[in-house]
């Protein structure tokens, strides 16, 4: 499993002279320092923004015997002190970094990763060299983060698939490292020690066995010399033996678990090959065959005979690897069917072979994936270390090459010998019932707390000089804006990083408003029919034009494409097509209000469904619009000629916003928007998309039961008396990086889980519409903790409320949230994200760099009045999820 989690330090360096120093592409500078250390640098001008990711060859796999979360504690514990950084300095110089910091620990592989503006890099590899030269882990502190990685496993053994899939690995890689995964045991928790965890560290933590990865707009050259500063006078040290992997042939079973989910889900799961073996490419291909929308399996659901179906790929060890398919079927219905199709598809595929039209398209999609993995610097990061540190390649593209030379006959081959029963392990998870939601009277009675005064965080000389500066960034280069003759906002940020193209769009759509009485659930029809093709070409032949050229698309009301840009202009027929003129055919629209009934049946009874509808109760006035209801009845009356009236009368240009990124000027994608998207005409007056205003709400509490969870789920919230243009709208945000954001640099990760490990996630969020918002603070622990969480939550609100931020802390939350502005445009995906949604909200597009302004210009007192005025402690709702509190 990919346990990602929010770490913190980094790690590693070598020793001085670099044997080598090879430049195999322009782009990419590589070093082996003398102690052995492996350097990495792959300049990728997108943003001014830099990710450094450290990777460890050690996980799961070399955890001593009953301890299967050694690694994963080594890896909380790197942040809990170093030698020469203490914990508090390490979470102030990420917070002020921008908070974007994380860790996560895997089979064979830890790694540590930060994305930071360029000019900040020094100070990211200076943190990261720090742990590399010692980590603390000293009994006081691991006794403290017990407590928050055992609320972690709480959390993960609350999900169900999460169970589904350790079970399957105790299964399927029985005897084997493999057969545990890298979380984690409270148990092996509760008998760990300080000094067990220095001996972890001591023999796996050495420069020789670590790959630091460099991705972002740097000077190779200088930013090489710096590692080698920082990292050449590492000594390494010869690393232990590693545990030997011999696979025994897979034990074919069956099992059934009870789940929360709303759906059943079936699943049939295979040992494939993994990364070391020559047949990984073809499985790759095997796989993405198997998923295919014009493949058999997928062939299930516009048959009505399944929701939806997969095929997936986990657990990419070096010696094996799981592939498997799945059918999500109503709640209540027996799988044995749809599971024996699944199996009978699956084995005729190996029998018979695999369409060649298929494995050529796949292997289209993977390369072209390739060429968008840079359009993202920490994407493109974590594709360099997975390649080099899990898989052991010498680059990305080595992946790349050897699935360009798979042929027909490898996917065939390895699809008859790994698709067999012998090899198969057949699960399926089935809801369970559960109780209504049970109205509280009150939230009990917390003893009194007091906030300890704590002392102002003294940064290390390396960091100070930088971090202490705030600096309001300068303003990227300004995306082109204008309206078409129909109406139309189209948006190009012009970007060559890559010969691609991505477009996203949208319909401002507001169902709760626009639906007509009686045919709720109208627009959830709709959204599905869109997945059956065009008046021009069925389901099958629009998807084959989709493979055909290596594009991905989606349509309804957020709609989107990618691709190559060679192909952008026949990307943007299909997706017009697609969005303006969808098949919507009678048969299609027979199955699709079918699975739409029995889903909605099922989901209405799902704990999570009655956990979110009842936070909606408490927060909304009665009779409110986005308090309709979808339900079974309304589903199964709507007629498909109410369905294409509704899209006739929603879908429109004049409420629509396109926006396009990639290597295309505006003058082009102007010119291709307008060719496919420009007969496009609306009629009539345009609709009501915005709901009215709302209310303050008033205290309520409510518990979900939910028997599969072990861990409780728990939501504080209310709705304010503000919306997004009110001007308490930034220092509230100012004061939300006071309380959350940089991890235990802010006062709610301090409070709940440094130092009482309560909690592992705690958030903290202002959501903000045009007429109305919401303030909530979410987290999970045990349910002999939910009141005492509570209870400091409410403190440190109160505090925001009556007493001004320190001095440190606001320079702190200042710093948070003006890097966090560079740190927006890592990625296309995130820019374009943001143009549309400050499009859609009325908000200027340069709006980040309007706030980053006026966030400069806030003070402790503008914090405090602004809490003071619009936060109601007194007033919150708490809905829990889960066993009942005690």
């Amino acid at each position: 499993m990919n346990l990602k989690r929010l770490a913190v330090l980094l790690l590693l360096s070598c020793t001085f002279e670099a044997h080598s120093v090879v430049a195999d592409t322009p782009e990419v500078t590589r070093a082996t320092l003398g102690n052995g250390m492996r350097v990495v640098i792959v300049h990728n001008s997108l943003a001014p923004v830099a990710t450094v990711e450290m990777n460890f060859l050690v996980g799961g796999d070399e955890t001593p015997d009953g301890f299967p979360g050694m690694a994963h504690a080594q890896e909380h514990m790197a942040f809990r002190g170093c030698t020469g950084m203490t914990a508090d300095q390490t979470s102030a110089i990420y917070a002020q970094l921008g908070g974007d910091n994380n860790a996560d620990t895997q089979q064979t592989i830890t790694q540590y990763f930060t994305t930071v503006p360029a000019a900040d890099v020094d100070v990211a590899l200076e943190a990261q060299a720090t742990c590399l030269r010692g980590v603390d882990d000293s009994d006081k502190e691991w006794e403290q983060e017990r407590g928050a990685i055992e609320q972690e496993v709480s959390r993960d053994l609350s999900n169900p698939v999460y169970k589904f899939l350790s079970r399957l690995d105790e299964d399927m890689f029985a005897g084997t490292p493999y057969a545990h995964d890298s979380l984690g045991t409270k148990s092996s928790f509760d008998a760990t020690t300080g000094q067990m965890l220095k001996d972890f560290y001591a023999k796996w933590y050495t420069p020789g066995n670590a790959i630091l990865v460099i991705v972002g707009d740097l000077d190779p050259a200088m930013t090489l010399a710096k590692v080698k500063q920082l990292y050449g006078d590492i000594p390494s040290h010869p690393l232990p033996v590693r545990h030997n992997v011999e696979l025994k042939p897979v034990k074919s079973e069956s099992f059934n678990l009870d789940s929360n989910l709303p759906y059943v889900l079936s699943v049939i799961s295979y040992r494939f090959p993994g990364t070391d073996s020559p047949d990984y490419a073809a499985t790759q291909i095997l796989i993405d065959v198997l998923a295919s929308q014009r493949g058999d399996l997928y062939g299930m659901v516009p048959a009505g005979k399944a929701l939806q179906t997969g095929f997936e790929h986990s657990d990419d060890y070096p010696k094996a690897s799981v592939g498997f398919g799945l059918v999500v079927l109503p709640a209540g219905k027996d799988s044995t069917a749809a599971t024996k199709e699944m199996r009978t598809i699956l084995s005729n595929y190996a029998q018979k072979g695999l369409p060649e039209d298929l494995v050529e398209a796949a292997k289209r999609s993977e390369v072209a994936s390739a060429e968008f993995e840079r359009n993202s610097i920490p994407g493109l990061a974590s594709v360099w270390s997975d390649a080099l540190a899990a898989e052991g390649r010498n680059s990305p593209d080595e992946d790349i090459e050897a699935i360009k030379h798979v042929t027909l006959a490898d996917v065939n081959r390895v699809a008859k010998q790994y698709l067999v029963d012998s090899n198969s392990i057949t699960a399926t998870l089935k809801p369970v019932p559960t109780g209504q939601p049970v109205s509280e009277k009150g939230f009990g009675g917390g003893e009194k707390v007091t906030n300890a005064p704590t002392k102002p965080v003294q940064l290390p000389p390396w960091a100070a000089g930088l971090l202490d500066t705030l600096k309001v960034p300068a303003e990227s280069r300004p995306a082109s804006d204008t309206t078409l003759a129909n109406g139309i906002r189209l948006i190009v940020k012009t970007d060559t990083t890559s010969p691609t193209i991505s477009v996203i769009g949208s319909v401002n759509h507001e169902s709760d408003l626009q639906t007509p009485p009686g045919q709720e659930g109208v627009s959830d029809l709709l959204g599905e029919l869109f997945s059956y093709g065009t008046k021009t070409l069925d389901r099958l032949a629009f998807q084959k034009a989709l493979d055909d050229i290596a594009a991905s698309e989606s349509a309804g009301y957020g709609f989107s494409l990618s691709v190559l840009k060679e192909n952008f202009s026949r990307g943007v027929e299909l997706l017009a097509d697609n969005e303006l003129h969808p098949a919507l055919p009678t048969e299609a629209f027979a199955v699709v209000q079918q699975e739409t009934t029995q889903f909605v049946a099922g989901n209405l009874v799902s704990p999570g469904y009655r956990t979110s509808r009842a936070l909606d109760l408490a927060l909304l006035p009665a009779g409110d619009p986005s308090l309709r209801e979808v339900i079974p009845a309304t589903v199964g009356k709507v007629t498909l000629d109410q369905v294409k009236q509704y899209q006739t009368s929603t879908l429109r240009p004049d409420l629509t916003t396109i926006v396009v990124i990639g290597d295309v000027s505006a003058a082009e994608a102007k010119q291709v928007i307008e060719k496919w998207f420009g007969d496009w005409k609306a009629a009539g007056p345009k609709p009501n998309t915005t709901l009215p205003a709302i209310p303050v709400n008033k205290p309520s509490s409510v518990h979900v039961p939910d028997s599969e969870q072990v861990q409780d789920s728990v939501t504080l919230a209310e709705q304010l008396g503000i919306n997004r243009f009110d001007p308490d709208y930034y220092p509230l945000q100012l004061g939300n990086h006071v309380l959350g954001g940089g991890f235990y640099a802010t006062r709610l990760y301090h409070d709940l889980r440094q130092t009482t490990g309560l909690v592992y996630n705690v958030n903290v969020s202002l959501e903000a519409s045009k007429t109305r918002s919401s303030y909530s603070i979410t987290y999970g622990c045990d349910p002999d903790k939910v009141l005492k969480a509570r209870t400091l939550i409410q403190r440190d609100l109160d505090q925001m409320r009556t007493e001004n931020v320190s001095a440190g802390e606001l320079h702190q939350a200042k710093a948070l949230l003006l890097r966090q502005l560079p740190l927006s445009e890592s990625s296309e995906e995130s820019v374009a994200e943001g143009l549309l949604r400050r499009a859609e909200m009325g908000l200027p597009l340069d709006e980040p760099f309007v706030a980053a302004k006026r966030y400069f210009d806030l003070n402790a007192d503008d914090v405090k009045a602004a809490f003071a005025r619009q936060i109601r402690t007194g007033d919150l709702v708490q809905v829990v999820r889960g066993p009942a509190p005690k």
